[in-house]
């Protein structure tokens, strides 16, 4: 037991070790590169293109998604709406009842009964509601 212990506590020491250390950028790579050779590449760090339009995804970003459902239970206390949903593509979810966290706002804005469509905020697994209309 003292061995698996031990083992672990090396492992996690050379992982903090390796945190400290910065990688070698490419743009370093390529300036030692170009150091080395006396050559400069013309389009290094010179994109061509329109890539100021580009949509680039966020780190940790949400992908939104839309449903249509009955709400079946409303808990101000816990921040939450249940909803009884229809499937969801973009979360690839079948029909299925649910909570989901929401703004106050939102809570206050319905009531158990009521049929809605809702957009949900999704990531890592679990949904939030951003928006919510009575039908």
């Amino acid at each position: 037991m003292k061995s698996l212990t031990l083992a672990a506590m090396l492992g996690l020491s050379a992982l903090l070790a390796a945190c400290g250390q910065k990688a070698e950028t490419n743009d370093a790579a390529a300036n030692a590169t170009s150091e080395a050779t006396g050559k400069v590449d013309a389009t290094a760090g010179n994109m061509s293109g329109d890539m100021g339009t580009m949509e680039m995804p966020l780190a940790g970003a949400a992908k939104m998604a839309k449903g249509t459902g009955t709400v079946t239970a409303v808990d101000k206390s816990a921040g939450t709406i249940t909803l009884d949903h229809g499937p969801i593509a973009e979360a690839n979810w079948p029909a299925m009842t649910m909570a989901f966290k929401a703004k106050p706002e939102l809570i206050d804005s319905v009531k158990v009964g009521d049929k809605v469509a809702f957009d949900i905020a999704l990531k890592d697994g679990a949904g939030e509601v951003t928006t919510i209309q009575k039908q």
